[in-house]
């Protein structure tokens, strides 16, 4: 027969038990939890009293000693994960095995986050309902901002359910679900999508002192922002908008001078001469500490380059050919460009490949002292091709008497110094006019802009010319699209070795085998 004093010593155990299930539960210590926790304490007590010369004979037991020893060797091991525990959260290295990259921030973002001065804090407003799609973007939110977090300590976030805590809700000014709400020095800005690159683009506008306005020169043929077409900027007038930077148009015949608020103005490929009056504005810019991008084709005006060859760029007719390393698929007037200047900022970590269609040599005799360096090149087989005749009938070929040998400089840089201007801590900094420029204008049009690194570095430089240093970095991939791009010399072997020369192998010896064994027999 059962003992009483077991009965109740179980009737304990489970009350015991209930009231801790309530604490989980709430979260709170309540009144309810309080009185099964306490009943089932005062029990124990009585068993305890009761049994009281049981118990002692029991843990004199040698059974109990073993036990003792059980139950410190089971501490002493728990103690040890533990501290292995504590070391892992303080000294922890995260490794992304996912073939996208997908628990790995891009270098923009972690670039961005390093540099943060001051507290950001986020809020996710999400429901909090398990098993269910709400529930799935609340864990995929989550995930993103413990990226972010991980990075740096000044980036918090917390989670609010609206429907739990309406309250909150109304404070922050927030009905409906899926927000994000980043705020930093008593300004906050709101994010709709659990994206890295929306989270970073809210944070780079978070982060902005004041707007910064981006200029296209207009009137003389220039790339159109508008265009949908396979040659039109519209998909480059919408990256720039991602940055966060805003748009104008700029017609300089119209105006007396570049407006103040520009921070960088772009003249991208005009067909048409510019007026004098027209340029004297775009140097006058430059002279006050503007920053000019400025992009050219083949066969831009001899005016125009004129102009551009008084601020030390050396300019002439040519076309650069690159029969080795032009893009797949495509023809030697597509060079890639895989070096890059390492002792400036905008190219020192730049490492993606670029394609420039058609594209002109830009020359400039490097000096670091007036911040002129040619800062993207083509390969070494690449040459500058002067003879239009040999162009037009595919047969180009390099003269030595005549064109330049690779590297092939397609962006180069020169700075003017100006007046030194007040920075945040009340002293002075040196003020420069920016102006590069790029022997093409296709390498950003709507069909090359998302080809390898084309649209990193021509954001990069409008980052760059802008004063947005953080922002020079390789941007957010989409996780769905991951496209390769190969050079002619790279498709040539991925044809060759599997599909002719591995077989090929195959073949020959299984040839040799069945010859062997016919002749040896």
């Amino acid at each position: 027969m059962i003992s009483p004093t077991v009965i109740i010593a179980a009737l304990s155990f489970i009350l015991i038990v209930i009231g801790a299930g309530f604490f989980a539960i709430d979260g709170i210590v309540t009144i309810k939890a309080a009185a099964f926790a306490w009943s089932g304490l005062m029990l124990a007590l009585f068993v305890l009293y009761v049994r009281f010369s049981d118990i002692k004979k029991l843990l004199a037991g040698k059974g109990a000693r073993y036990g003792a020893n059980m139950v410190v060797m089971t501490s002493v091991f728990i103690v040890i994960l533990g501290f292995m525990a504590v070391l892992g959260v303080q000294k922890k290295k995260r490794i992304d095995l996912t073939k996208t990259g997908r628990f790995t921030l891009s270098s923009q973002s972690t670039k961005l986050l390093t540099t943060l001065k001051n507290p950001v804090k986020v809020i996710a407003f999400y429901r909090s309902e398990s098993g269910s799609l709400h529930a799935q973007q609340r864990q995929t939110a989550r995930d993103l901002l413990e990226e972010y977090a991980s990075v740096s300590d000044k980036f918090t976030f917390s989670f609010i359910d609206p429907d739990r805590k309406p309250g909150l809700a109304s404070k922050y000014g927030v009905s409906e679900y899926r927000i994000m709400l980043l705020m930093a020095g008593g300004k906050q800005v709101k994010v709709g999508s659990e994206r890295e690159e929306k989270i970073t683009n809210g944070l780079i506008k978070l982060l902005r002192k004041k707007r910064k306005f981006v200029y296209f020169v207009k009137g003389h043929g220039e790339k159109d922002l508008s265009s949908s077409k396979k040659d039109g900027y519209s998909a480059a007038r919408d990256a720039i908008l991602n940055e966060n930077f805003e748009i104008k148009e700029l017609f300089l015949m119209r105006m007396k001078e570049i407006p103040e608020d520009a921070s960088v103005v772009v003249v991208s490929s005009p067909k048409r001469e510019l007026t004098q009056d027209e340029l004297d504005k775009l140097s006058a810019y430059y002279k006050r500490g503007g920053a000019l991008l400025v992009q050219i084709d083949p066969g831009h005006p001899p005016g125009f380059r004129t102009w551009l060859e008084s601020f030390g760029f050396k300019l002439q007719t040519d076309v650069i050919i690159d029969q080795q390393s032009q893009l797949y698929g495509a023809n030697a007037l597509t060079p890639v460009v895989y070096a890059y200047h390492k002792k400036h900022p905008l190219t020192s970590e730049f490492s993606l490949s670029s394609y420039f269609p058609i594209a002109n040599s830009v020359y400039i005799d490097e000096d670091p002292k007036k911040g002129r360096y040619q800062l993207a090149l083509t390969g070494p087989n690449s040459w500058t091709e002067m003879d239009k005749d040999q162009l037009e009938s595919g047969s180009a070929e390099y003269d030595e008497k005549t064109e330049k040998r690779g590297p092939v400089p397609v962006m180069s840089v020169t700075t003017i110094e100006v007046e030194s201007v007040k920075d945040e801590q009340g002293g002075s900094r040196k003020r420069y006019g920016k102006f590069i420029l790029v022997g093409d204008s296709d390498y950003a049009n709507n069909t090359n802009i998302n080809l390898a690194g084309n649209g990193d570095l021509f954001l990069n430089t409008i980052s760059w010319l802008g004063e947005e240093a953080e922002l020079i970095a390789v941007r957010a991939k989409r996780k769905n699209l991951t496209p390769i791009v190969l050079t002619a010399a790279q498709g040539r072997a991925i044809f060759w070795i599997p599909v002719v020369m591995i077989p090929s192998v195959v073949l020959l010896t299984g040839i040799g085998i069945y010859s062997r064994r016919k002749w040896f027999r």
